[in-house]
């Protein structure tokens, strides 16, 4: 049986990714509440940082779709801008309707290579959401598809806890996350999005120091030559271990 320790780490990384990093964040509010705390840690330690806003989010209220993508593009602007972020890029997909498919991993990949990040950031793939888990695969494809790829893909947490092998403390900038969440106006009146975070945020130092009020979990993927879903598995296997 595997010790605590051998599942998750006990210490937080002590140094950020490498840069750039690319964000992949299928709505808009999805970088901010995932990794918002590392974003703006990037930001200080001067990384240049790019995120990605698959979706246009028009299904994210119900006011009419027109109106709320816009407000929903400019809230996106307004929080990317607070959390140092170097430049942004919609791609404007429906919500929803993300499709893994060669038209978006062919856009997805001629980004990479324009950008030429050493960290890519993924939703990882057991989050709820299916846009959540079409932006990971998406993004999977278009690394597995480019020879010799020389960056590492860490898959973030947005709505659930999933395995992880890096720790991030973002106590620091906590609160200062927490302010920019609430210029996603829009959607703090949708779900309870900023309890969540916070419960996320919380959850993750559990294995770290008292002192340490606030972290986000990473799943550093190893070995780009397999699959998604077997690096996933091998990952959720460990827990088995020794049973």
């Amino acid at each position: 049986m595997l010790s605590e320790s051998e599942l998750i780490p006990y210490r937080s990384s002590p140094l950020l990714p490498q840069g750039p990093w690319l964000v992949l964040a299928p709505h808009p509010d999805d970088e901010t509440f995932g990794l918002g705390g590392s974003l703006i840690l990037a930001s200080q330690k001067n990384v240049e940082t790019h995120v990605v806003f698959l979706t246009d989010g028009a299904l994210g209220g119900k006011t009419d779709q027109a109106s709320l993508v816009k407000r929903r593009k400019a809230e996106a602007e307004q929080a990317s801008a607070a959390l140092g972020v170097s430049q942004t890029h919609f791609f404007g997909e429906p919500d929803r309707g993300l499709e893994v498919c060669n038209r978006l991993i062919d856009k997805v990949s001629e980004l990479i290579r324009a950008i030429g990040p050493k960290s890519i950031f993924i939703p990882t793939p057991l989050e709820y959401h299916p846009d959540h888990r079409a932006t990971s695969e998406i993004v999977w494809r278009c690394v597995q598809a480019m020879t010799g790829f020389p960056g590492d893909v860490y898959g973030y947490e947005v709505s659930n806890l999933a395995p992880i092998n890096l720790l991030i403390d973002v106590s620091s900038v906590a609160e200062q996350k927490y302010e920019v969440i609430k210029i996603y106006a829009s959607q703090l009146t949708e779900n309870k999005y900023m309890a969540l975070v916070k419960a996320i945020d919380t959850a993750r130092t559990f294995s770290l120091p008292m002192e340490c009020t606030a972290a986000e979990g990473f799943f550093r993927f190893a070995d780009t030559s397999k699959t998604l879903e077997d690096q996933v598995m091998e990952s959720l296997q460990l827990f088995f271990s020794g049973v």
